[in-house]
């Protein structure tokens, strides 16, 4: 097991937002966070990587503690986040971008770098030179996401990759998703039930701060009684 959250509880300021949320990822998986707008999925990402530490309950990668630990520790140790305001270096170039956030964490054999990244995405090689605060939300977020493969992380929290992209580009992020999901363990939040479930093999569904159902993609595509109950809109 790659990652083993057990019974966290966070908190901004005295609002309990997560109340007691566990989940667990097997390397390889692809797992997608459920949920109504509020329900914990971003807190949950947050809470893995340090952002908002638990105040309660533990987080547990590749069978090592890395609750407390402040952010930077827990991504020298393998996990990636791309958040869902991207967090574009605006002033550096595409290339820039990539390259201020290389890490070659031991043992990972230093796979990526961002000449192998604009040879794997030619729109992003077009790009090297453009301001990445200059990018449409969609190039943003394949930089995003390009950018965070240089630290190689063995663990992958996309928080809403697609939120406010054009169709077209979904399509984009989600064959980018399948791709990476070939060799990194990706754990992802989405607003969109469909796309969450036809690149996902697990899905854990969240309601106001608590895990309520868990389920293979193909069997939660199946209950539409649950997608009523707490994914409608």
């Amino acid at each position: 097991m790659i990652l083993d959250v057990q019974d966290i509880h966070t908190y901004y300021g005295e609002s309990h937002a997560l109340q007691g949320v566990s989940l667990a990822l097997e390397a390889g998986e692809t797992v997608c966070l459920l949920g109504r707008n509020g329900a914990g999925k971003s807190t949950t990402l947050r809470s893995i990587i340090g952002l908002n530490a638990p105040r309660q309950g533990r987080v547990l990668f590749d069978g090592q503690e890395i609750t407390g630990l402040s952010t930077w520790r827990i991504a020298r140790r393998g996990i990636g986040l791309v958040p869902e305001d991207r967090r574009i270096f605006p002033g550096l170039t595409v290339r820039e971008n990539l390259e201020v956030s290389a890490y070659r964490r031991p043992g990972s054999g230093g796979v990526w770098t961002a000449d192998r990244i604009f040879l794997r995405y030619p729109m992003l090689a077009e790009l090297a030179d453009r301001d990445g605060g200059k990018l449409s939300g969609g190039q943003q977020q394949m930089l995003a996401v390009a950018r965070s493969l240089m630290s190689e992380p063995r663990l992958l929290l996309l928080d809403e990759p697609n939120e406010g992209l054009a169709p077209v580009i979904v399509e984009q992020i989600g064959e980018l998703i399948d791709e990476l999901a070939k060799t990194t363990t990706i754990l992802f939040t989405d607003q969109s039930v469909h796309f969450a479930l036809r690149h996902a093999q697990r899905a854990y569904v969240l309601e106001k701060g608590r895990v309520v159902h868990q389920a293979t993609s193909r069997e939660l595509l199946a209950d539409a009684e649950t997608q009523r109950r707490y994914l409608s809109v």
